[in-house]
């Protein structure tokens, strides 16, 4: 018999109509497994079971009543979720990963969090990141070092770590992340899970910035659905000036024909690092997944380089030193070393070359429009590594080569367009890796049909890996 805390957000709400479960005993049974798991993982912040505990019994009242929540055929009344910590939550504190914040209580829920707590969800605890979220690890000065839920001496990913970690470790089936250059997709990936990129503005967040998406993470590509269906509910303050106008679309309505569609395959980000041979073969076989279903798949050259890469990584540390130059000198002072070694060279620069850093931005949209604009959908690996270990911040350990990672995944950052990934493997630590599926600028939701699609047409995956030691 399936654990509570291993079910789906569907499978949740499916028992709370039949009355075969209720919210408390569900929230109760992931309050009980975050328990087991945190001792090991470090995935959350904030954790708070009596709060929880308290919604539920809302949400059960509610479901008794029949008044249970609904939002334009969405429910998710009573189903437990974890929020990245540096989506605020009035209340909490926004550490952002680093001990130099201040910890002041925040005085209003962050846009995400605001969608959730009104469609009736049972938030149970914020969830790590690396200092700043600069970093595509668990490495942090506040948080204690996160840990990859299939491993533990690996790496989760970042910087939506815990909410990978935990995802994947049953802390329940609704978890939200951000990503600026892939940090909803990495910690997915390396936790075997569904991790959504949206269009930029698809869902509100604050504060909106260049490329920064809030997105779904879950165990399964309905669930995803059924988070974006509630996510991308207008936010009434108009706090995100980047939102797109409120949009009709159907997320449960996850079926899709192949049938002549193009996809584009790319094995060669183009930058960065040297790719792992683990990670080609499962992308492939995807390809011939999607040719049996009746899509025509088309190999595309590289459109990235090192230049642009490495301008983007400039561009990013000037704003890491600009962040560490507004401290108190006492605040300065835990600031994680790594993350101060990243920002240095930032200082020495000129306002003219990171206008040219800023402008590499620029180029880096137009090229993967242009690269990809004649395709319905592009496949590739989300990253040309597999996970490392874990208490490195980095994938290379190397300050210099910190965003060596992000060549598959920057790019639809910048230019507007979503990705998701699903799990097509593991490597040879027992690791999970990502199928990387991007589509044209708001076609979220033929992503997602994608995915579903693979997601029934791929190999049986492993059990989750849901028991920790004693």
């Amino acid at each position: 018999m399936t654990a509570l805390h291993e079910l789906s957000a569907t499978q949740l709400v499916a028992a709370y109509r039949a009355k075969d479960l209720s919210p408390v005993e569900v929230t109760q049974a992931v309050i009980a497994q975050i328990e087991r798991g945190e001792p090991t993982l470090h995935a959350t912040y904030a954790f708070d079971p009596e709060a929880a505990l308290a919604a539920a019994q809302q949400s059960e009242a509610r479901w008794l009543k029949g008044t249970q929540i609904a939002q334009g055929g969405i429910c998710m009344d009573g189903v437990p979720a974890t929020i990245k910590e540096n989506i605020a939550t009035k209340g909490t504190p926004v550490p952002l990963g680093t001990a130099a914040t201040d910890l002041v209580p925040a005085t209003e829920d962050g846009p995400p969090a605001a969608r959730l707590r009104e469609a009736g969800a049972i938030i149970t605890a914020k969830t790590t990141m690396p200092e700043y979220g600069a970093m595509s690890s668990g490495l942090s000065s506040f948080h204690p070092l996160t840990r990859n839920a299939w491993n533990t001496a690996m790496n989760p990913g970042g910087s939506s770590a815990g909410a990978g970690a935990g995802g994947a470790a049953g802390y329940g089936p609704l978890h939200v992340g951000t990503d600026i250059g892939g940090s909803v997709r990495f910690p997915a990936a390396w936790n075997g899970l569904v991790g959504l990129k949206p269009s930029l503005g698809r869902v509100p967040i604050a504060p909106p910035y260049m490329g920064r998406a809030a997105g779904p993470m879950t165990r399964t590509v309905a669930d995803c659905a059924m988070m974006m269906g509630v996510l991308s509910r207008p936010d009434p303050t108009g706090r995100d000036h980047m939102n797109l106008p409120a949009n009709a679309i159907q997320w449960t309505d996850l079926d899709i024909d192949l049938t002549g569609k193009v996809i584009g395959l790319q094995l060669d980000a183009g930058c960065g690092m040297d790719l792992d041979p683990q990670v080609i073969a499962p992308v492939q076989a995807a390809a011939k997944l999607f040719e049996a279903a009746g899509a025509v798949v088309e190999y595309v050259d590289p459109w990235m380089s090192d230049e642009l890469l490495h301008a983007l990584d400039r561009f990013w540390r000037i704003r890491g030193a600009q962040d560490v130059a507004a401290l108190r000198p006492d605040q300065r002072e835990k600031v994680l070393p790594l993350f101060m070694e990243w920002v240095a060279p930032a200082r020495e620069w000129t306002a003219m070359q990171g206008f040219a850093d800023y402008t590499a931005s620029l180029e880096i949209r137009a090229r993967t429009v242009a690269a990809t604009h004649s395709y319905d959908f592009m496949i590739s690996p989300v990253a040309a590594n597999t996970s490392f270990p874990a208490q490195w911040g980095y994938v290379t350990n190397d300050v210099n080569r910190a965003m060596d990672q992000i060549g598959f995944t920057l790019p639809y950052n910048l230019s507007e367009q979503p990705a998701v990934t699903v799990c097509c493997g593991y490597d040879s630590n027992g690791v999970p890796m990502g199928l990387q599926i991007a589509g044209r600028r708001f076609d979220d939701l033929g992503v997602l049909q994608v995915a579903k699609l693979y997601e029934q047409l791929r190999p049986k995956m492993r059990p989750w890996p849901m028991a920790f030691p004693k």
